[in-house]
């Protein structure tokens, strides 16, 4: 499958679980998006949106990250965006400055319990 973007969801006890793996770009943003907001929704405590196995995001994942961020504010939940995070993902939230507008951990294990 090389580096074909893929987002799967699965509800973890009451965590909705997102995960991703390979680039997340213009194309594949959208459904990163829709599965994000579909969480805030759900009534789900928290949301882990698992990065580990994301190689490359641009500024339309950064984009489609923020904008969760609000919604699951909004709806007085959690985004909690898990690692280890690639080079690449790391980079984007270096030099955007946006690290700390997310609470990121550096595993799955540790999303589903902070």
């Amino acid at each position: 499958m090389g580096d074909e973007p893929v987002v799967t969801t699965a509800p973890h006890e009451d965590i909705a679980l997102i995960r991703l793996r390979g680039a997340i770009d213009e194309a594949s943003a959208p459904g990163l998006a829709r599965a994000l907001a579909e969480a805030a929704a759900s009534g789900a405590s928290r949301t882990v949106a698992d990065l580990s196995d994301a190689s490359f995001a641009d500024s339309h994942a950064l984009h489609a990250l923020l904008d969760a961020q609000k919604l699951h504010r909004a709806a007085g939940t959690t985004l909690v965006l898990a690692g280890p995070l690639q080079t690449p993902l790391c980079w984007l939230f270096e030099v955007t400055g946006t690290a700390a507008g997310f609470r990121m951990t550096s595993s799955l294990e540790s999303a589903m319990t902070c």
